[in-house]
């Protein structure tokens, strides 16, 4: 790979101990790509809208008009960022509003034994569920799934089933980074 490649570190923020992941992709990457890989580290679902913010502007999806944002995959992260230490926002769900922090640790990472241009090499904890209502609801989420006496425990267990890789339980301390490398496999080929 004779590609720049950029060290990235996101936090998702206002959750404390802090959920984050250590990743690596090409400085050519388009940001419509970066938010692809974004949802895999993460173990988001890709169910809502999202957002980079990069110094004063925003880049989306499908803005409506330029005062919505710039059209994300026109641009290439390395195009927009190239400052180690830099940090840029991604809000994930306009709804729950997912705010993260990204921030760029090296512009010029070289491992000669990555074997891919898109890869993670590490995290700490699991993502919270989507639609879970934001961090009070996350919150409330963990609390009613730890006290088997509360109100919302059953219905926490039953719904949490459903999502992939969860069987009916949640461990919000789990970050299974196997996982992860082959869903980024997958999404490379």
């Amino acid at each position: 790979m004779n590609e720049r490649q950029y060290l990235l570190k996101i936090v998702l923020l206002d959750i404390e101990p802090d959920i984050w992941r250590r990743f690596v992709v090409p400085g050519s990457i388009t940001l419509d790509r970066l938010h692809d890989v974004i949802q895999i580290v993460m173990g988001w679902t890709d169910s809502h809208l999202h957002e980079f913010t990069i110094g004063k502007k925003r880049y989306t999806e499908y803005p409506e008009s330029e005062e919505f944002g710039l059209v994300g995959g026109k641009y290439r992260l390395g195009e927009l960022i190239k400052q180690n230490g830099r940090t840029f926002s991604y809000l994930y769900d306009f709804g729950d509003s997912w705010m993260h922090e990204v921030t760029l640790e090296d512009s010029r990472y070289s491992n000669p034994e990555l074997r891919s241009s898109i890869k993670c090499l590490g995290g700490s904890r699991a993502c919270p569920p989507e639609d879970v209502g934001s961090i009070p609801g996350y919150y409330e989420f963990l609390k009613a799934l730890k006290d088997p006496d509360h109100p919302e425990h059953e219905n926490y267990k039953t719904w949490v089933s459903g999502f992939y890789g969860h069987n009916g339980e949640f461990d919000s301390e789990a970050f299974d980074i196997e996982r992860v490398t082959y869903e980024l496999y997958k999404y490379i080929r």
